[in-house]
């Protein structure tokens, strides 16, 4: 009884922190409110025995999402222009670039109307969406039913058939590739567009004055630090040695393309820490970027279609799915982990070096 109070309290909270980072004024509290609705939502799935996901959203949502929040908004000077502006001028607004952003005339009835029509219609909007969604989870099963088909037909399904079904030896990867590969190519797709919304906002106008931008710290390239260069010569091959043998494992052993994407981007960004970006960009620009996501998510996208069209007309695929514990083995799964790899590796040096500098 307890502690069904305390998850009402804790969904009580998680509704105010969702309302007021929508409605609040200032960008910063938002930020402020919208990471304690993370962490309230991490408690969330902890309750619900999930650690695995309380641990990446403490880690992801309230970490890794509100520092970028942050930096992003500092990068683009709306953080000290609110409070500069909000001082001064309380009726002024302010631009994505943080520059202060005078008002038309326009008539304050008018203005006061219209502002109450878009307040009302978000709240209908939302009050449509929340009831449904209410009356939707009513006709869910009670949670920790042990009849619930998560607890018998899913998992089973993915025990005993798994391996016959995708060749793979790792279940997980079996199920995030084959079972549920269209969900891992949506947030592979995620991750791409974050770039691109990202590189918009940050990339820097080639028009800028040049000696603002020699007089910046950020536009420098690192000093000849031998330590950090003897060093990265040793571990960014051990990186990219070892990502690799990530990926192309995954099929066998834990990891995939995730994990190995995210090594061999630290690699990108330790040898770019160390050498600089004109030396990185002899091998990874822009147009590298693109081509190697496009290609990836365009792969990705056409194999898996293929899949499923052959699986729901019950028509035989020509790929064969190899012998379970084989390199060459589970089917598409292999290269589908290699574009998941690519992407991800493209991801995190793209983020880097959008934060860094403004552009590759």
């Amino acid at each position: 009884m307890e502690l069904d109070i305390f998850r009402y309290i804790l969904l009580a909270f998680l509704i105010l922190c969702a309302v007021y980072t929508c409605i609040g004024k200032g960008l910063l509290r938002s930020i402020i409110v919208y990471m304690s609705y993370s962490l309230i939502m991490s408690i969330v799935y902890l309750l619900l025995e999930s650690p695995d996901l309380s641990i990446t959203e403490a880690a992801v949502g309230a970490g890794v999402t509100t520092i970028l929040f942050f930096v992003t908004l500092k990068k683009i000077h709306v953080i000290d222009a609110e409070e500069k502006i909000e001082d001064e001028n309380p009726d002024a607004q302010i631009d994505m670039t943080g520059k202060q952003e005078k008002l038309p005339d326009v008539n304050p009835k008018h203005r006061r109307l219209v502002g109450k029509i878009f307040t009302a219609s978000g709240i209908l909007i939302c009050s449509a969406i929340i009831t449904v969604l209410i009356y939707t989870v009513s006709f869910l099963p009670r949670f920790g039913d042990p009849n619930n088909p998560v607890n018998d037909e899913v998992s089973e399904r993915y025990i005993e058939s798994g391996l016959e079904e995708t060749g793979a030896v790792n279940i997980v990867t079996g199920m995030i590739l084959d079972y549920r590969a269209f969900d891992t190519f949506g947030e592979s797709c995620v991750l791409f567009i974050a770039v691109c919304a990202v590189m918009i906002m940050l990339r820097s106008d080639k028009q800028d004055d040049k000696e603002k931008e020699n007089n910046n710290d950020r536009f420098y390239e690192p000093k000849n630090d031998l330590i950090l260069q003897k060093a990265a010569k040793i571990l960014v091959p051990v990186l990219f040695m070892f990502g690799i043998y990530v990926i192309l494992n995954g099929h066998l052993s834990p990891g995939g393309g995730f994990s190995g994407g995210a090594l061999m981007g630290a690699g990108l960004i330790l040898y770019t820490s160390a050498f600089g970006f004109s030396k990185t960009e002899r091998f990874f620009t822009m147009k590298t970027f693109r081509i190697v996501t496009c290609s990836a998510l365009t792969f990705y996208c056409v194999a898996k279609s293929y899949s499923f069209y052959t699986g729901a007309n019950h028509i035989e695929s020509i790929i064969p799915l190899g012998t379970p514990g084989a390199i060459l083995s589970s089917g598409l799964i292999l290269p589908l982990n290699i574009c998941v790899g690519l992407v991800v590796a493209c991801t995190m040096y793209a983020f880097y070096s959008l934060f860094r500098k403004g552009g590759f």
